[in-house]
């Protein structure tokens, strides 16, 4: 390593990272240039230094040819080159570069913020921190022979200068990287150049640091006059794209397809996008009708719900569509509705809004964690032939009454956020996960009760100061549609054979659910699902024709009989019509997953409108946020376009822009691999979803999913964005910067996959760390509803010393620790997770939990058990239930542990690593180790006491040793902490 020489009395500067392109992997082209650039052998090196962000009187150059000595402070005198710019000519030697800093003379110094700045040989130039390497005093083109101007788009790449290196038709090649391009404006670089008697010239362009842009290896053909050259398109004589724009006076076209309907006195609008030359920045909603005269409302997405309004009341609505410049469409057709009778009002919901990562999240799937009312039990139609039946144990057993009951259970445990499945009505034939949504707008009634319903839990929730984060589905509905959006009707008869499975229709009798059809007796109830004549639009080939094959009891089959994408029984605009065939290509976003979970279209105003009013229904009862379910299976510009801001602008316009800031979105990117990228696939990667885009995409939603596929893969994994939001910088915490966030966090499925053992999670989960927006809001877990790590069939079963050490690590390292249920007692450990109908609930990772949960508890705190009496009481009582709760009343004591970045900078140690969490008066800082010994160098010097053992260490030299605790025990000094926390239990002591 080369020894950085720096002053000890000298302040250093803000330092300026160079900036890597999009073409990172791309060379010139073996006609146009070798591919080392300029030869090491050269003894000399002419330092170019630009002068007018500095404004000094005088500029020095400070430097130290490779393994030689540095000259005597401060340094040689650079001479005037050309304007802005001097220079120094710097004999090497034998030397490959040269270790530079500059300064006035007179004690300013510019050290690349305190790590000197690495040159190499040739000429190089330093501007604002950029190191590049081209004269900046070389001919700008001003011959007599024809002239080329070249203009260069870096606002794509993000580079900081770029370089011209050219050969006029016939002619040589400059030399590599070639002639500095002057900044024209912003996000352009202009280039005029001699041709001689040439009209032509071949190009390519770089950023002065290996990047190159060469046309994908074949070079740029330009000609004489002015081109521009932009995301690989040439323009021939273009207008200068930094002359001044015209201003914009074309107005949006007008919003088509309005439609307004009422549900009580709640109503809501839908209509399809407007388009213009530019952009629509938002729509202008205006209602008349009722007392309240004209009420006109901005509007950032397609949909709006309006609610609080009159009974019985005509309202009509249109929709201007306005664009950044003010310009505003006529108004759209209006769209008339009449509300209904008001509803019993629930009670009001708000979601209490504080920063997600202060809560860690106790997952429950709902139907299988605590019955309170039997009433609302449901078998299905596989109760008997699963085995359920046999049990006791109807698939929809658990409920929200029975949740409201236990939260005091949850919170004894220390957990202040509850994930629960999807609450929305579903409808398939084992459908108790909630995952088969049909009806997005109403909930559940399996789950509800009298006194007990969802709004009656979140605000339970609320009152015991715990969130409830409700999972969503936006990516596919049950394989019977979604309601109110499209629901297909399939063959089916009557006959001798199928009577069993059809039931007979009752016109009046709505699916719900829970009510049982009179006439069928059943809660599961199919009658509207089929038809023995064709349907009005039918799209299905070969509609109730048989097929020519029997089922297994020997039943003729025929066309039509079961909802299928290849069958032509969905709507194209709504549906997608393909089985998924590449779990890692673009048709895993665009295809079935199976044959329960038909595939939205998600890039359809009318199905977004849908998914959005339905997903604002549950924003408006108040809940703290959405755990995202498949949605990978999105592409992210419809993410980043349609719904995070529906989802943003909906909290904001509820609850303010600080419950916005901290509703909590997290997504599950299933990514199975071991690895920082899915397979190289950035697009099925899970931190790719926690960035907006970096460039415009064509207008149409389907349209820019498959050019964002395509640009982002051809990217490539090193070419995607890096953020330093989770690590400290030194000892320093930082304020992050979150402009390019995407408003969509992560399960950390790499941490996940990896969690067979504690170290190997820990060595996986901070290597992906630089590539998320954010990753101290990662969702951590070991195992789930889904799968265990290494994606394992069966629940984690690990050991109990595993699990603690496993706990100790999530609950100190970056990122929000979250538990499925039971695994606090190793609930079910080693069990198949799921087995469909094919096998009894209760012999799997999804059985039910009530019976350990039978009694009663009330919690004080987080944390801590008032009293406990039954069956409740044992399981409190057991070891890793211990181990959780002191863990989590260490957590909710230090900040740096919830909120903090992290380093391991100056650490020895093998899961060790320190934090640090700055805010107002609030200075948190931490150092952790888990299981192994840990020295920790270069901190600040101060009283360090263990939160653990109290242990009381004073620094003063900067270091800081700990001996190892032991697997599942781990050690927190924290800096002026607040001493022990907590009694000594089995693991922490």
């Amino acid at each position: 390593m080369r020894r950085r020489h720096r002053h000890r009395l000298l302040r250093p500067l803000v330092a300026f990272a160079a900036v890597t392109g999009i073409f990172a992997t791309a060379t010139p082209s073996a006609d146009s240039t070798p591919l080392e650039g300029t030869s090491a052998a050269s003894a000399t090196t002419t330092v170019f230094y630009y002068t007018k962000t500095k404004n000094w009187p005088a500029t020095y150059l400070h430097y130290a040819p490779d393994g030689g000595s540095w000259t005597t402070a401060p340094g040689v005198r650079m001479e005037t080159a050309c304007t802005d710019w001097v220079k120094e000519t710097v004999d090497l030697g034998s030397a490959a570069g040269l270790q530079a800093t500059f300064s006035n003379g007179s004690g300013t110094w510019d050290n690349n913020g305190g790590t000197n700045y690495a040159l190499g040989t040739g000429t190089v130039t330093v501007k604002d921190g950029v190191v590049a390497h081209s004269d900046p005093c070389a001919d700008t083109g001003t011959g007599t022979g024809n002239q080329a101007t070249v203009y260069y788009s870096t606002a794509t790449s993000g580079w900081s200068t770029a370089n011209l290196h050219y050969a006029p038709t016939g002619g040589s090649w400059t030399t590599v990287p070639g002639v500095g391009m002057e900044s024209a404006c912003t996000g352009w670089w202009k280039r005029t150049v001699d041709l001689g008697t040439a009209t032509t010239l071949q190009a390519a362009f770089n950023n002065g640091n290996g990047v190159w842009d060469n046309n994908n290896g074949g070079d740029y053909a330009l000609g004489s006059g002015t081109t521009t050259v932009k995301d690989r398109t040439v323009t021939a004589g273009a207008a200068d794209p930094c002359a001044a724009q015209a201003p914009d006076t074309q107005a949006p076209t007008t919003p088509t397809g309005v439609t307004a309907s009422a549900t009580g006195t709640s109503v809501v609008v839908s209509w399809k996008p407007a388009t213009d030359d530019t952009a629509v920045t938002k729509y202008q909603l205006t209602r008349t009708g009722g007392t309240e005269g004209t009420v006109v409302t901005d509007v950032g997405s397609t949909v709006w719900s309006d609610t609080g309004l009159a009974e019985k009341t005509t309202y009509t609505y249109t929709v201007k569509a306005v664009d950044a410049a003010g310009n505003t469409s006529p108004a759209s057709s209006a769209a008339p509705v009449t509300t209904g009778e008001k509803a019993p009002a629930p009670a009001a919901g708000t979601p209490l809004g504080t920063d997600p990562r202060k809560d860690p999240i106790y997952f429950v799937l709902t139907a299988r964690f605590y019955d309170g009312d039997t009433s609302n039990d449901r078998g299905g139609s596989q109760d008997v032939t699963s085995g359920n039946a046999a049990n006791n144990d109807p698939m929809f057993r658990g409920d929200f009454k029975g949740l409201v009951g236990k939260l005091d259970y949850i919170k004894a445990l220390g957990f202040s956020a509850v994930w629960i499945t999807p609450v929305v009505l579903n409808r398939s034939d084992y459908d108790y996960h909630g995952y088969h949504g049909y009806d997005f707008y109403k909930v559940d009634p399996r789950l509800e009760s009298a006194g007990a319903s969802y709004q009656d839990l979140i605000n339970a929730a609320h009152a015991k100061g715990m969130k409830i984060y409700q999972d969503v589905v936006y990516n596919h509905s049950s394989r019977w549609g979604a309601k109110g959006l499209f629901t297909p009707t399939v063959y089916g008869v009557r006959d001798t054979q199928w009577s069993w499975y059809y039931d007979e229709k009752n016109a009046g009798f709505d699916y719900d659910g829970l009510t049982v059809e009179p006439k069928s007796g059943k809660s599961y109830y199919n009658g509207d699902l089929w038809s023995t004549s064709e349907p009005s639009g039918n799209t299905c080939l070969n509609w109730g024709k048989p097929t020519g094959g029997k089922s297994p009891e020997g039943y003729t089959l025929y066309n039509c009989q079961w909802p299928s994408p290849t069958s032509g029984m969905f709507p194209k605009a709504y549906y997608h019509q393909c089985w998924i065939g590449n779990w890692e290509g673009e048709d895993s976003r665009s295809c079935w997953l199976h044959e329960d979970l038909a595939d939205f279209n998600t890039e359809n105003a009318t199905v977004q409108n849908y998914l959005i009013g339905a997903y604002d229904k549950y924003i408006d009862m108040g809940v703290d946020g959405f755990r995202v379910d498949t949605a990978v299976h999105i592409p992210r510009v419809t993410w980043n376009r349609r719904f995070l801001p529906a989802i943003h602008d909906r909290v904001t316009q509820r609850f303010g822009a600080d419950a916005a800031k901290n509703f909590f979105v997290f997504g599950e990117v299933g990514a199975f691999v071991n690895d920082k990228w899915n397979r190289g696939s950035v697009n099925h990667s899970a931190q790719f979803f926690t960035w907006k885009e970096r460039k415009e995409y064509s207008a149409d939603d389907e349209k820019a999913a498959i050019e964002q596929y395509d640009y982002e893969e051809q990217l490539g994994t090193g070419n995607q964005p890096t953020s330093a939001n989770a690590f400290l910088n030194g000892n320093s915490y930082h304020t992050p910067d979150r402009s390019q966030f995407s408003g969509m966090n992560i399960i950390d499925m790499r941490m996940h996959m990896n969690f067979g053992d504690a170290q190997n999670a820990y060595n996986n989960g901070k290597d992906s760390d630089d590539s998320v927006n954010d990753a101290t809001y990662n969702v951590v877990y070991v195992d789930s509803h889904d799968y265990g790590p290494n994606k394992s069939s069966t629940r984690y079963s690990g050991g109990t010393d595993a699990w603690a050490e496993n706990m100790a690590l999530m609950w100190t390292f970056r990122g929000i620790p979250t538990l499925y249920y039971g695994s606090e007692i190793e609930f079910q450990k080693g069990k198949q997770i799921d087995c469909g109908p094919t096998c009894p609930l209760a012999g799997t990772g999804r059985a039910y939990y009530g019976d350990h949960l039978a009694g009663g508890v009330t919690a004080s705190d987080f944390g801590t058990v008032a009293s406990a009496s039954g069956e409740v009481a044992t399981t409190l009582a057991q070891p890793l239930v211990k181990h959780l709760q002191r863990l989590n009343r260490i957590r909710r004591a230090i900040p740096a542990l919830q909120s903090g970045q992290y380093s391991t900078d100056g650490i020895t140690g093998s899961m060790a690593f320190k934090r640090r969490y700055t805010s107002g008066s609030t200075d948190s800082f931490a150092l952790v180790t888990v299981t192994g010994g840990a020295t920790y160098t270069g901190i600040p010097n101060g009283t360090y006491t263990d939160a653990v053992t109290g242990d009381v260490k004073t620094v003063s030299g900067g270091t800081l040793s700990v001996a190892a605790p032991g697997k599942g025990n781990l050690r927190v000094y924290v800096l002026n902490g607040p001493g022990k926390i907590g009694a000594d239990g089995p693991y922490l002591k």
